[in-house]
């Protein structure tokens, strides 16, 4: 009988008194594409950074090949045939997808990088494995889902025949969720080995063959997936949480007041100085959810900058609850009463050096002093307080913030900015990465914001999200607001404005 590829037994991390894993079982066999599926903080990532050698197990063993291993280092796993792509990826953003695919490998000519010898092996590899990405690009010229395709090339480029992928689609959209997919079945069926950690149950029913769920640390289960009875989303949300789910969002009809939120004639520049806002205009009135629909890259982000005041817009102007805060800093917005949830915790959201406590006090910071000094005992309490009503894991109000997953992380900053109790509250992608109980959770609160009169403006890519949570859409396309929607609008309709067809007029018409 064939071993499995790999094979885990009792695997067992202690961080302090947190067992982050304990007593995990898990095994992967050969060309097959097995789900690791848990909350967020269910040790998922803990464990695979054990199996690529960025943590050692405190007890446990590790089999490759059907042989005992000891995996000190990611040099020793890729020695093995184990290659993993991260959920923020490890590329040079100035160097070319060649020279980041043959980093520590390079061909060479003499003492100096062969850059033809790069190209052609990289080129070579992409068009074996059907990873369409052009070798001699910039990284950082290049759209998230191919830098996606180069953390994947490199792996394959070492020799992996294991290939552990850690939230491959949280960055992703649509489009390029599909074109991952359809890589990964083409990898399965030449032989990889490749485990897809997740947290959305549509992936994981699509694409995997088998899914193990982890819940604190803990192994709860193996079932099969691509079998005749197949677990659907509510089984497996079950298995995740421990209890029902609810996957769809209830709530009741808005009862929109005066607008809090007044965007008018906005115009910005992304960051190479081309108009990435052009003209838009629209407001958001307290006690309703607006969402902002598009296809990424459409100026989303540099919208959402520019009514929160970190990017100097061109033109317009920004209102919130009546007061000008365009052009005067992110300090005047907040003290005017906005509240953001930022799209990238690790880069906007959040101090990751500095503890649970000082991030969490950082929109108000003055709140927590005596005599003009940082109360630290103020800190903690409210802290504590915090991290219990939003369900936080993985440290307690002295931990540092890096040391959380990606998930709890997200919920810190959302716990912060609602906490804060704004008027208008500015929510950029504030699910992602977070799992199905938490998205239950983050989707209520928004809710019971809503229903308290505050204006909330959503931005996300998620299209059921959006047509859940929103009152109203607006559908955006390159910098410029081309229609409104109800959310009882099918995807057919949301997707023909998302791409520019269709325009303002008709899309209103649709709405009325």
């Amino acid at each position: 009988m064939t071993p499995p590829a790999l094979q885990l037994s009792a695997i067992t991390k202690r961080f302090g008194a947190v067992a982050a894993n304990d007593g995990v079982d898990f095994e992967l066999r050969r060309g097959e594409i097995h789900a690791l599926l848990g909350e967020n903080g269910a040790g998922k990532s803990t464990l695979m950074n054990i199996v690529y050698g960025m943590l050692t197990p405190d007890a446990g063993e590790i089999r490759v090949g059907g042989e005992p291993v000891t995996i000190g280092s990611p040099r020793q796993a890729m020695k093995l045939g184990i290659g993993m792509v991260f959920q923020h990826f490890m590329l040079v953003d100035v160097m070319t997808v060649a020279e980041n695919v043959v980093l520590g490998a390079e061909p060479t000519k003499g003492a100096l990088l062969d850059s033809r010898a790069a190209v052609a092996r990289v080129r070579e590899l992409a068009g074996r494995h059907g990873l369409s990405v052009d070798p001699d690009a910039v990284v950082e010229d290049i759209t998230v889902g191919q830098q996606q395709r180069v953390e994947i090339l490199r792996a394959l480029d070492r020799g992996a025949d294991i290939l552990v992928l850690d939230e491959p689609t949280a960055v992703l959209t649509a489009q390029e969720t599909a074109e991952l997919m359809t890589v990964l079945r083409g990898l399965r069926d030449k032989g990889t080995s490749i485990v897809f950690i997740s947290h959305k149950l549509s992936e994981v029913r699509a694409i995997a063959d088998r899914v193990t769920v982890l819940r604190r640390g803990r192994t709860v289960g193996t079932v099969e997936v691509a079998g005749p009875n197949p677990p659907d989303e509510a089984e497996l949300a079950r298995l995740m949480v421990g209890r029902d789910v609810l996957l769809r969002v209830e709530k009741a009809a808005c009862r929109p007041a005066a607008p809090l939120l007044d965007v008018r004639d906005l115009e910005a520049d992304d960051d190479r100085g081309l108009r990435a806002v052009d003209g838009v205009s629209f407001d958001v009135r307290g006690g309703e959810i607006v969402a902002i629909a598009g296809v990424d890259g459409n100026g989303q982000r540099e919208l959402v900058e520019a009514v929160c005041d970190l990017r100097a817009p061109v033109a317009g102007k920004v209102t919130v609850g009546g007061k000008d805060v365009t052009g005067r800093g992110a300090r005047h917005a907040r003290d005017c009463g906005l509240g953001h949830i930022a799209e990238d915790r690790q880069r906007s959201g959040l101090v990751l050096d500095f503890t649970l406590s000082e991030n969490l006090a950082l929109r108000d910071v003055d709140r927590r002093t005596r005599f003009g000094l940082l109360s630290p005992r103020r800190m903690l309490a409210r802290a504590t307080d915090l991290l219990a009503e939003f369900d936080v894991r993985g440290g307690g109000p002295q931990a540092a913030a890096r040391s959380l997953s990606g998930g709890n992380q997200q919920k810190v900053v959302i716990a912060r900015e609602i906490a804060a109790g704004p008027r208008v509250l500015v929510a950029a992608q504030p699910t992602r990465g977070l799992d199905v109980g938490a998205i239950e959770f983050v989707h209520r609160r928004l809710v019971a914001e809503r229903d308290a009169g505050r204006a909330i403006l959503l931005l996300s890519l998620e299209l059921d999200e959006v047509r859940n949570l929103a009152d109203r859409i607006l559908v955006i396309f390159e910098g410029r607001i081309v229609g409104e929607l109800p959310p009882t609008a099918t995807e057919e309709q949301l997707g023909l404005l998302m791409l520019g067809g269709g325009g303002a007029t008709s899309a209103r018409a649709s709405a009325a």
